[in-house]
């Protein structure tokens, strides 16, 4: 999780977000190569749960100085928004818009970012 000692002062500064905010940019960059048909489908789905566990954590850590039970419904919905995003990959693999290793990199970084969530909401519950 974070460093002891060093402050949070943001919902970017939490090791969770800056790891799902890099494989987001990854994420859309991606999906802009993928076939006209799908920019309002699969792309659009794919953009915006990966951006979504972002949102949730900065919305929620906003507002953790009145509730840590708000903050933590917050991570869960970013919980809820990374599982999303790995099963909209793969579909984006099945379809094959994306490359076995994509797909193992992005699968790695999403499990990852999953079990940050899962503890930090542990922390505030």
């Amino acid at each position: 999780m974070e460093k002891p000692g060093r402050f949070v002062e943001r919902g970017r500064d939490l090791e969770a977000y800056k790891r799902a905010y890099a494989v987001s940019l990854e994420v859309h960059r991606a999906t802009l190569t993928f076939p006209k048909i799908e920019q309002y489908a699969l792309s659009d789905q794919l953009r915006r749960s990966s951006k979504g566990i972002c949102a949730n954590l900065a919305e929620g850590f906003a507002k953790q100085s009145h509730s840590k039970a708000e903050f933590a419904r917050f991570v869960s919905m970013a919980i809820g928004s990374c599982s999303e995003a790995e099963t909209w990959i793969s579909y984006a693999f099945d379809l094959q818009y994306i490359s076995r290793p994509q797909l193992d990199a992005w699968r790695q970084s999403y499990a990852q970012i999953h079990g940050m969530l899962v503890s930090l909401r542990e922390k505030l519950a």
